[in-house]
């Protein structure tokens, strides 16, 4: 099945023009309405910038293997919620050349790729770190909340092959308390990245479960002007 990013949620700038972008994928099932929403709702108001415009993709709609075969918006399928499964490439590469696309179009608006950041919750942040270190190593930055890689995920390999290549900082947060994807496979993610010399910081929430909290985000937007100032 071919993968279509099926619409995008935006919130603007509140200046006239933007000088960067900020792409913020949701997590499995849901859509970027939804997480555009529920980042209001913890906040208080829109995730917002004077400069950045703030995009909201929602994913292919497909089979979901973890919902019996129903058809989901994920961004990749998966036979099992696990650390050591097996990534479906099969769909990880269909869906990052739609991100790609989303970008491209970034940059012919005017971008500079260094002022775009990728990023999302969960399965949308797993997405954002195969974009990061995999596709789009020219990009400013890469966000993941409570999100992970595969014990034997590609981007390992990739980041292994290439060691010299310039990669994006990241930015990680992981809850405590989170029984959906624990934060030792967070923090194990983490780890393992930084053996392959990608450069961040990773924030444990301590009574934070499988949720966006007003912490992280606060975290996250001072962040992003770091590195979109």
């Amino acid at each position: 099945m071919a993968s279509q990013i099926l619409k995008i949620s935006l919130v603007a700038q509140t200046k006239p023009s933007h000088s960067g972008t900020l792409i913020f994928m949701h997590g499995s099932g849901g859509t970027g309405a939804m997480v555009r929403e529920s980042v209001k709702m913890v906040l208080g108001h829109h995730l917002s910038f004077p400069h950045i415009r703030v995009l909201y993709p929602t994913a292919p709609l497909r089979p979901y293997t973890l919902s019996d075969g129903s058809f989901e918006h994920v961004w990749f399928d998966r036979p099992m919620l696990k650390e050591d499964a097996p990534e479906h490439l099969a769909t990880i590469e269909p869906t990052a050349r739609e991100i790609n696309h989303l970008i491209d179009q970034e940059v012919k608006l005017g971008i500079d790729i260094k002022r775009i950041i990728i990023g999302g919750f969960s399965m949308g942040g797993s997405m954002a770190l195969q974009m990061a270190y995999r596709f789009r190593p020219d990009i400013g930055g890469v966000f993941v909340l409570s999100s992970f890689l595969n014990k034997e995920s590609k981007v390992y390999e990739t980041l292994s092959g290439c060691p010299d290549t310039p990669r994006p900082p990241l930015f990680m947060c992981h809850g405590q308390k989170d029984d959906m994807v624990p934060h030792s496979w967070g923090q194990n993610t983490f780890q393992e990245l930084q053996k392959h010399h990608i450069q961040g910081s990773f924030h444990s929430l301590p009574n934070v479960s499988h949720d966006i909290s007003r912490e992280e985000l606060t975290m996250l937007k001072n962040w992003i002007v770091r590195q979109v100032p």
